[in-house]
């Protein structure tokens, strides 16, 4: 029993040796295979390497220029990509707003509006549900009746843009005016006609203490009492022009989807005939807040409600703790002029500047074009390549006339004075608030002379702007 076990266990002894014999010259093998096959490889590899180096066609060395081109298709392509995605992103949050507020699902949406996420078509639709709320602000001049029937004439309906007037002053034949257009338009009354105390040099400022007061009472009447989502603020002495409902309509989606926006305005402080192009559909991106017709969004007023300033509003506005580096749309020619000579600025700026801004007298369909172009991350990339694009130019070459090129040119300021003295020459408006020139973006101030386009910019590597310039 006992050999037969002892022989067992030397069969199986012989048979492990045995297998791990095998096994390891089955690896050896196997090594020596894989090592065969990648010297061979690499042997090849090398062949073919020196083969197409020594028979490369002679004379065709490396092409910048070619490879300049495909870069910059390449570009071009991705911006068109970008553009798309940018285009989809806004109907998406538009249906995703009409679900919200409608209640509707998305295959009912897409029954109602089958070319809502068709990226061919231009055109982003507001919900019609959606309203745009105007807030007039009155005082004490009648001729508002001016103001009201050109926003009456022009208004496309009474729902998609619901007309508020707010009246000051309580005075009795601007209320009778106003009251006269009956239920056409809704009246509030600023309710506190308490003087203001004042005493000093403040006392000849008290005009823009009160305004400044009705601005805030009406602006949070208008986004509290009435709930507006947004609203156009016009005043009493401003004309408007016939596509001045339609622009704020076209620009609507825009200024609620870009984050680096914060209103739209009506006007062209830089309005002149002279230094417009004749084109009315051109718009752009300002840091400088212009006022004259202006639309913002509530969650905007929600931000500057709790800080409204006691007078001079508008400069308080424009002042870096306000803006935040955030923009405004602006047209190339205005959508609104002010008739008003007479007021608490006692004219400032109107016989010199003011009364000579064009007023735009063509129909523009904003809401039926593409406006993605004014998106930060579009415009500031093809707007930042026209300007330092553009050859740079003396003031002396401008107004003589001396330019070889027909195209842009560009004058450069590096300093306040060196910028109001060029502006001077050139008819432009030379203020700064808060270090920033009207119009300007980027502190680049966009204009036409002589029927070509100026850029007034500073140097490539600015850095911002200087609130010490003012």
């Amino acid at each position: 029993m006992t050999a037969k076990c002892n022989s067992k266990t030397v069969f199986i002894a012989r048979l492990l040796k045995a297998t791990l014999n095998y096994a390891f010259s089955a690896s050896i093998m196997r090594k020596k295979t894989f090592y065969l096959i990648g010297s061979v490889s690499f042997i090849c590899w090398t062949v073919i390497l020196c083969y197409l180096f020594i028979h490369k066609p002679l004379g065709k060395g490396f092409k910048y220029n070619e490879v300049v081109i495909q870069v910059e298709n390449l570009e071009n392509e991705l911006q068109s990509q970008l553009k798309a995605n940018e285009l989809l992103l806004l109907h998406l949050k538009n249906i995703k707003k009409q679900i919200q507020e409608t209640g509707k699902d998305l295959k009912k949406i897409l029954e109602d509006n089958p070319d809502a996420l068709d990226l061919k078509s231009d055109k982003i639709t507001i919900n019609k549900e959606d309203s745009i709320c105007v807030l007039l602000l009155a005082c004490n001049r009648i001729t508002v009746k001016r103001n009201l029937d050109q926003l009456l004439k022009y208004r496309p309906d009474e729902k998609s843009f619901p007309l508020i007037v707010s009246q000051d002053c309580n005075h009795r034949a601007t209320t009778n005016a106003i009251m006269s257009y009956g239920n056409q338009l809704t009246l509030i009354r600023q309710p506190d006609m308490s003087d203001i105390p004042l005493v000093g040099r403040e006392k000849k400022f008290k005009g823009y203490y009160k305004i400044s007061r009705h601005y805030g009472w009406a602006l949070n009447q208008t986004f509290h009492k009435f709930n507006c989502d947004t609203a156009i603020i016009v005043e009493d002495d401003l004309d408007i022009a016939p596509d001045f409902f339609e622009y704020f309509r076209g620009l609507y989606p825009i200024l609620k989807s870009d984050p680096t926006l914060w209103c739209v305005s009506a006007w062209n402080d830089n309005g002149k005939e002279a230094l417009v192009a004749n084109d009315p559909t051109l718009l752009h991106r300002t840091d400088f807040f212009p006022g004259l017709g202006w639309m913002l969004t509530k969650d905007i007023w929600l931000e500057l409600q709790t800080k409204w300033p006691k007078a001079f509003w508008d400069d308080w506005i424009r002042q870096p703790a306000q803006r935040k580096e955030r923009a405004c749309i602006r047209p190339e020619i205005s959508r609104t002029k002010t008739f008003g000579k007479i007021g608490v600025s006692n004219g400032l700026f109107y016989e010199k500047h003011l009364k000579f801004i064009k007023l735009n007298d063509e129909f523009v369909p904003f809401s039926k074009r593409n406006l993605t172009h004014l998106l930060k991350d579009n415009y500031d990339v093809a707007f930042l390549k026209s300007v330092y694009g553009s050859p740079p130019v003396s003031l002396q070459q401008l107004l003589s006339g001396s330019i070889s090129t027909n195209g842009s040119v560009r004058l450069t300021y590096k300093t306040k004075d060196s910028f109001k003295k060029i502006a001077k020459s050139l008819g432009l408006m030379e203020d700064f608030k808060s270090g920033v020139p009207r119009i300007g973006y980027r502190g680049v101030v966009s204009f036409m002379h002589k029927h070509r386009r100026v850029y007034l910019a500073p140097i490539a590597e600015w850095k911002g702007y200087d609130t010490s310039w003012t």
